[in-house]
């Protein structure tokens, strides 16, 4: 893993077909402190880039001329060479069913245009800190021994949740691909924290927050649910019934950081 002392260090990779998009997006990286920036206009001409210059984050639009960011993510995830590849989408899509897919991958973030400087900051910040590995700080735990149970139904985005979490150290991951099989393991193995989607199969994270809280052997466990449904209404109030925390998708590991210190201390 590379040591980076400053955000001028990284090395960005941007995917955008049109010039004018372009030199936006390049001024508002050059004037956030980015000066390493390589360029492609397409999903190949990515995917070449990344044989010979992985970058640390790809900035891509939703639509490029042979596919779009969802064909060009599951390239990527595809790739045991480039599966871990930071990702961020700048677009105007707002179309939910579109973005889905890049939430469920593991993006770091997903900007509107047109985007703020702060937010443009934001996602830069999040890809420093998946880069530059920094132990979370936790009065109760040692962050080495930490057992945490993943569950979710998106192998990708158990992938991205145990990335974030191996950059603070946290090393002890179990997983699940729904509340069922977290369920089984809690009955024969001991965790000290459970990250839990809310949309899954057979059953939810609303389904297994309850049977842990109404179990007195595990109802002490914190739980933090993650979710692309993160604004519902809904999860508000599941955050009443026995949720510690909840996190948006994209996340930031800096958020996840906090939520998680907050919850273990």
């Amino acid at each position: 893993m590379s040591t980076y002392a400053a955000i001028s260090d990284l090395s960005f990779l941007l995917v955008e077909p049109s010039d004018t998009q372009k030199k936006i997006i390049v001024k508002a990286l050059e004037d956030a402190g980015i000066k390493q920036i390589e360029y492609a206009n397409n999903i190949q001409e990515t995917l070449d880039a990344l044989t010979s210059f992985p970058p640390d984050l790809i900035i891509s639009s939703m639509y490029l001329p042979d596919g779009s960011a969802n064909d060009l993510i599951d390239k990527i995830r595809n790739n045991e060479d480039t599966e871990d590849q930071c990702f961020m989408l700048i677009s105007s899509e707002r179309n939910r069913n579109m973005l889905e897919h890049l939430r469920q991958s593991g993006v770091l973030a997903i900007l509107p245009k047109p985007f703020t400087k702060k937010d443009l900051a934001r996602a830069i910040h999040a890809t420093l800190d998946l880069v530059v590995e920094e132990e979370i700080d936790l009065e109760m735990f040692d962050p080495k021994t930490l057992r945490v149970l993943v569950t979710d139904d998106s192998r990708l985005a158990r992938k991205h949740v145990s990335k974030t979490l191996n950059t603070m150290g946290i090393e002890l991951i179990q997983f699940a691909e729904n509340g069922k099989e977290a369920i089984e393991l809690l009955a024969i193995e001991e965790f000290d924290l459970i990250v839990t989607d809310y949309n899954m199969p057979e059953m939810d994270g609303r389904e297994l927050t309850e049977a842990v809280r109404q179990d007195p052997n595990l109802a002490h466990i914190p739980i933090l649910m993650v979710s692309s449904n993160s604004e519902d209404r809904q999860l508000s109030n599941i955050a009443q019934e026995g949720v510690d925390a909840i996190c948006g998708k994209p996340f930031e590991p800096s958020v996840v950081r906090q939520l998680l210190a907050q919850i273990l201390n």
